[in-house]
């Protein structure tokens, strides 16, 4: 993606050849226009049918985040982590536990993309054992990479316009069907943002704790700060406007979907007036998506999601395992985890074997103890770490030891403040089970940092996050 060339000096400079656009598409490929259509179920029976008021929400939060991460990332053009902007911005300490959580991230990636991806197929196979379908997932994605398969940016692009001609075409037909079943109104009905008899700040909160993972990838953006034209304008525009249209996009879907859910079972039962997301059948609650496409749009819509979100899983799950497992070389070859073992490579496929197949044996075990709410929870508690740290090194970078002599205490101040209130927010909305586990696992760093840096006397050891996404 990138192309050398040598200046003066004969030392080799990285080409600046991205421009917003190449940022942008790169930024909605990672976080997926289709993110949100996992949550759909989940997250209409937790916000008592407001998910689209928590997408929302969680959007604001996000955007706000977005430009702490847009204006680091014009500081610090080489970083492209918030372990390197918190490390630069407040301490490297501090950016080590805040690479620690997102090491967290990287290793329940491809739990939640085995979860949902076997839950998905079952809707076609439903005979198939979840705890069968859970090992052969893994053990297939495993085996691809240790064999050295990759998924080229042609493949992702691909799978990117598939995913959104099946979206645009449950677009219009949703549209259809509502028209058809509840008219003009059902189009321009307020209470999927806004039911007085039913809307809670604490469901909503709780609802918003969730659906944040729709967001989740966009700071991969920043990593490729060094290679895009005019970084200091350019990424900061990327990753608000990839936060904005992820909110705005799966928000249009998820009312479609809420409107198309309520119609079919008003049509299918005058008699019962529950709101739709109590009716919801718990078996299929982390696929109830599927069910509206086979509604609004017959077995066609229904087979071609279910094998677009099947074939992302598979995609996804293979970039998450590879990126935690060379995410496991780059700690082995720093000493953090055992060398021997961690950095081991290898040398005719140039795959750290070893870290894939620790990676595989706990994605089984996570796959099998953990749902899918609870996968994407631990996910989120480690991602809003992570990015309430970037927010206060902004802050600390820019307002208090900005270098030069005017600063804005809107611009430098207010904004990133605000973004680390509504993710210190959302985070406290999430439920007590991700909280112990995530922080069980930041224990461990902290243990780990006071062993390795001798007390915080030395400098903590470098994590590479510049070759996972």
């Amino acid at each position: 993606m990138t192309l050398k060339s040598k200046s003066i000096d004969d030392s080799p400079k990285l080409n600046r050849v991205l421009g917003l656009w190449d940022l942008i598409f790169y930024g909605i490929v990672l976080n997926q226009p289709v993110a949100a259509v996992g949550l759909f179920g989940l997250v209409s029976v937790i916000s008592k049918g407001h998910m689209v008021t928590t997408l929302l929400f969680s959007m604001v939060a996000m955007s706000l985040t977005a430009i702490s991460y847009g204006r680091m990332a014009a500081l610090y053009p080489s970083a492209g982590s918030a372990y390197s902007y918190v490390g630069k911005g407040l301490n490297k300490h501090l950016g080590f536990l805040a690479g620690w959580a997102m090491i967290l991230c990287y290793l329940i990636i491809p739990i939640i993309n085995t979860v949902f991806g076997v839950l998905t197929i079952q809707r076609l196979f439903p005979g198939i054992p979840y705890s069968i379908g859970i090992i052969v997932f893994i053990i297939s994605i495993s085996l691809l990479n240790l064999i050295g398969v990759r998924s080229s940016m042609n493949a992702n692009r691909l799978m990117l316009y598939l995913m959104l001609v099946i979206i645009g075409a449950f677009i219009v037909l949703a549209v259809r069907y509502i028209l058809n079943t509840l008219g003009l109104d059902g189009l321009t009905d307020t209470r999927p943002f806004y039911n007085h008899e039913t809307f809670s700040i604490r469901t909503i909160a709780s609802g918003t704790s969730l659906v944040a993972l729709t967001y989740v990838g966009f700071d991969g953006i920043t990593t490729l700060a060094e290679d895009v034209k005019n970084p200091k304008k350019n990424i900061l525009l990327a990753v608000l406007v990839v936060c904005i249209f992820t909110g705005l996009f799966s928000g249009l879907q998820m009312y479609l979907a809420q409107q198309s859910a309520q119609s079919m079972w008003v049509e299918s039962d005058q008699l019962n007036n529950l709101p739709f997301y109590l009716r919801i059948p718990n078996q299929n609650i982390e696929t109830a998506f599927m069910t509206v496409c086979a509604q609004v749009g017959g077995t066609l819509l229904f087979h071609a999601m279910i094998l677009a979100m099947f074939i992302a899983c598979v995609g996804s799950g293979m970039a998450g395992q590879l990126g935690a497992a060379r995410l496991l070389y780059g700690m082995g070859k720093e000493n953090v985890l055992p060398k021997r073992l961690f950095s081991f490579l290898d040398k005719k496929r140039n795959t750290p074997s070893f870290n894939i197949s620790v990676i595989a044996g706990l994605a089984i075990i996570g796959a099998l103890l953990l749902n899918y709410q609870k996968v994407a929870e631990l996910i989120n508690f480690a991602a809003l770490i992570a990015f309430m740290g970037v927010n206060l090194a902004t802050i600390n970078r820019l307002y208090f030891k900005r270098e030069a002599k005017k600063r804005n205490i809107f611009t430098d101040l207010i904004v990133p403040a605000a973004g680390f209130l509504f993710c210190l927010w959302i985070w406290m909305s999430l439920p007590n089970s991700p909280k112990i586990i995530g922080g069980v696992w930041l224990l461990a760093g902290v243990i780990i940092l006071v062993i390795t840096t001798k007390g915080f006397r030395k400098q903590p050891a470098n994590l590479d996050f510049q070759d996972v996404n």
